[in-house]
C-alpha cells in the first residue's frame, strides 16, 4: 500500500484554521462520543471509514499506542492532532503550525 500525503496541499488550500478545523472533524468522527477519546473500541467500530476494514486487533492498537502520549490506552483530541502531524512526512515547522505538531520529540500534553 502506497501513502499518499495530502496534509501540505489541504494546508495550502485550507489555510492553518481551516485545516485544523478538518482534522478536528475527523477526531470526532472516530472518538466514542460518551469519552470524548478514540479508544480501541471506537477506533474498531469505524475504521470502515477509514478503507481500514482488514486491519487485525493488534494492528489497531499499535495505531493507538503509536499516539497515545499519556498511556491511558485512548487518544485525545490534541494526541490525535499530534499523531497525524507526525504521521506526515510533507509537514515541518514552515507550515505556520506549532513546532511540537510536527517534530518527533517528546512532547508534553495537558491532561485534563
Amino acid at each position: 500500500m502506497e501513502f499518499q500525503d495530502y496534509f501540505p496541499s489541504m494546508i495550502g488550500q485550507l489555510g492553518t484554521e481551516g485545516f485544523m478545523r478538518e482534522l478536528r472533524n475527523g477526531f470526532s468522527l472516530l472518538m466514542d462520543v460518551e469519552k470524548g477519546l478514540i479508544t480501541f473500541e471506537s477506533l474498531k467500530k469505524n475504521t470502515v471509514l477509514l478503507g481500514l476494514h482488514d486491519l487485525r486487533d493488534d494492528e489497531l492498537v499499535c495505531m493507538l499506542m503509536e499516539g497515545d502520549l499519556d498511556g491511558d490506552g485512548a487518544l485525545s483530541q490534541t494526541e490525535f492532532c499530534i499523531l497525524m502531524f507526525r504521521l506526515s512526512p510533507g509537514l515541518n515547522v514552515d507550515t505556520g503550525l506549532p513546532k511540537q505538531w510536527t517534530t518527533s520529540e517528546e512532547v508534553d500534553v495537558p491532561v485534563a
